[in-house]
């Protein structure tokens, strides 16, 4: 009989690992198209950014001002709507597909019931940026591609709810769909608003904004239909469905400190952004250049987490809390793994990215400097944020919304004041203070998702589906 327990204590490490090997398949699966939109997502970005890039600095640094105040507003609804990933990933793993369709239907009415004050809050804000001491040169610029941007807020919100559904459902393909043809949407039409081509007036930056909004509104229209073609399974005819205010608690109860960490998170950068732009234009051009590859590149991860998420949840629904914790460590692996390369590829290739962007001297000088602490703080990064996505399969919101509270805002942006400000660093300095914020976080929630592991293999936590 001892033998027996020796023997098969020597071949966990072995059936561990085997469990880890044949994860990996699924999750690649489910996190591959997710990944492609989330970088869809980003590119939208990265297209205003190049195309305005020939108008010069300061048109660079409206761009990358104006699209964090809209996205660090934004997001605080994006969070709200990220409780979805734990109830529709658990109920469908549960087979409870009805129930699925009525947590979407939740989810759109706070996302219609968050745009009117996300839009006022926006902008509210835009009269107020001149507070912050940003060059009157760039303020101008910002100023309307921030108002034409922000008719995109309900089309987004929306969007996102959808897109939480299918993923949850295991539906990803039609999300990849949308992102990559809106990106097409959003070239075409920034090209011809901005430089007024096929018979449009040339508006400038603010026609970077009118084509963002455009592209978004696509992307809602196509995930309704998509929703309408393969989300409905054996739903009844369709009827209005009425509002539940149990479940919309429910998902006010998991996203909100959801909602909280992102905003955070994203409220950091856009507060760094702020301060840079207090610099000069060629600072807050290469801080927005380099801000732009930094966030393409955690798009990687995100759609890790968004897939570990799912993976989880869908997991804690079949009541298999052992493989909930295999699939939160072989996307912690994917995520830091890829992150680990991409901070590598930073350092090697720092050059001729910046060159994508602009041939500005100054911006290209600042802009090398600031790729060296992006590349810093990749690995850690990827770590956070599939940490977070894994816990939020599980409900867990909270923990990792006080790990980027004290990270990003109790250390890391005070460090980077006083080094950038105080020592007279500059932009450099602010990113000091951003790659140490990051990788606090970084290790807080890799901490919090290995104790929580540990529970869920030993049978400690179990996630009961209502």
């Amino acid at each position: 009989m001892q033998l027996d327990i020796d023997e098969t204590r020597s071949r966990l490490p072995i059936l561990a690992g085997s469990r880890l090997f044949r994860e990996l398949g699924p999750m690649l699966r489910l996190a591959g198209p997710v990944v492609v939109a989330e970088v869809g997502w980003m590119a939208m970005g990265v297209v205003d950014t190049i195309v305005v890039g020939p108008l010069g600095a300061e048109a660079t640094g409206a761009v990358g001002l104006g699209s964090n105040v809209q996205v660090a507003v934004a997001i605080f609804g994006i969070g709200l709507l990220l409780g979805l990933d734990t109830m529709i990933s658990q109920e469908h793993g549960a087979g409870l597909e009805d129930e699925t369709r009525r947590s979407l239907t939740q989810g759109i009415y706070v996302a219609l019931a968050l745009t009117p004050p996300s839009m006022l809050l926006i902008l509210a804000i835009v009269p107020r940026l001149a507070g912050w001491g940003i060059l009157p040169s760039v303020l101008v610029l910002a100023d309307p591609y921030i108002r034409a941007l922000v008719w995109g807020t309900g089309p987004a919100l929306i969007f996102v709810a959808i897109r939480r559904y299918l993923q949850g459902v295991g539906i990803v393909k039609p999300i990849t769909f949308a992102y990559v043809t809106a990106n097409l949407v959003n070239l075409v039409a920034a090209w011809a608003f901005v430089y007024g081509h096929l018979g449009f007036r040339k508006m400038g930056v603010e026609g970077s904004g009118w084509a963002t909004c455009l592209a978004r509104v696509y992307l809602m229209l196509v995930l309704i239909f998509a929703y309408w073609r393969y989300g409905r399974g054996n739903a009844p005819a369709f009827r209005w469905p009425r509002i539940e205010w149990d479940r919309i608690g429910r998902l006010l109860a998991l996203g909100w400190p959801a909602a909280v960490q992102v905003t955070l998170e994203v409220g950091v950068f856009a507060a760094a952004t702020m301060l840079a732009g207090r610099l000069d234009p060629a600072s807050l051009a290469s801080h927005n250049i380099v801000l732009l590859i930094s966030s393409l590149t955690y798009m990687v991860p995100l759609g890790i987490a968004s897939a570990g998420a799912v993976r989880v949840g869908q997991a804690l629904g079949r009541k298999d809390p052992k493989a909930a914790s295999t699939s939160g460590w072989m996307a912690i692996l994917l995520g830091g793994g890829f992150m680990l390369v991409s901070g590598l590829t930073l350092l090697t290739f720092s050059g001729p990215i910046i060159r994508i962007f602009t041939e500005d001297r100054q911006v290209i000088a600042s802009s090398t400097h600031l790729f060296w602490l992006a590349a810093a703080f990749q690995l850690f990064d990827g770590i956070q944020v599939v940490a977070t996505g894994v816990l939020r399969g599980t409900g867990e919101t909270r923990l990792p919304m006080l790990g980027n509270l004290v990270g990003h805002w109790g250390i890391g942006l005070p460090i980077g004041y006083w080094v950038g400000f105080g020592l007279g660093q500059g932009v450099v300095g602010l990113w000091v203070g951003l790659s140490i914020g990051l990788s606090i976080a970084g290790l807080f929630n890799l901490a919090t998702w290995s104790r929580k592991s540990r529970r869920l293999r030993a049978g400690l936590e179990q996630i009961v589906i209502d």
